[in-house]
């Protein structure tokens, strides 16, 4: 099993979104890289706290690649956006890649350079080791199939 952990914007569409992949063993929304511990929702949205919405995904190297997640990132965020996705804005929403395995980090940016040459303006997704994480508070696991109603920028049909 290998773990990464991903940046797109509001972390309930994002986790709706990866979920549905085979091979993708769980899922789990968070916060991470931020200066403090232990954060609350309310202090991550206050733009304090420097963390970033982040879905953390367990995955079989065997049965979905790397790659293959990347490049679904890729088709639900615009990384040229700056501290916003959809109608999200603030730091928090930032994107960025978050990576636990130092292996990963070439194809990570063999992914970035590979996308860059479908944008004009430069990719600003950070990419990162994931120096902090920590979980999102229980109401915000699995939110859009709680709430199937609920906001998200990202097209899940």
């Amino acid at each position: 099993m290998k773990k990464i952990v991903l940046g797109g914007g509001c972390f309930w569409g994002m986790e709706a979104y990866f979920k549905r992949f085979e091979g993708v063993l769980r899922t789990e929304v968070g916060y991470a890289n931020g200066h403090t511990l232990e954060p609350t929702y309310k202090e991550v949205c206050s733009n304090t706290s420097g963390h970033v919405e982040v879905l953390l995904i367990e995955y079989d190297p065997e049965v979905i690649t790397l790659e293959f997640l990347l490049g679904h990132l890729w088709k639900v965020i615009d990384p040229t956006l700056l501290n916003r996705q959809g109608g999200d804005i603030g730091s928090q929403y930032r994107t960025g890649i978050y990576y636990l395995d130092e292996m990963d980090l070439p194809v990570i940016e063999a992914s970035i350079l590979s996308e860059q040459t479908k944008y004009e303006k430069t990719i600003v997704t950070e990419v990162e080791p994931l120096n902090y994480y920590y979980p999102a508070e229980e109401y915000h696991q699995d939110y859009l199939t709680k709430n199937p109603g609920g906001y998200c920028h990202i097209k899940l049909d």
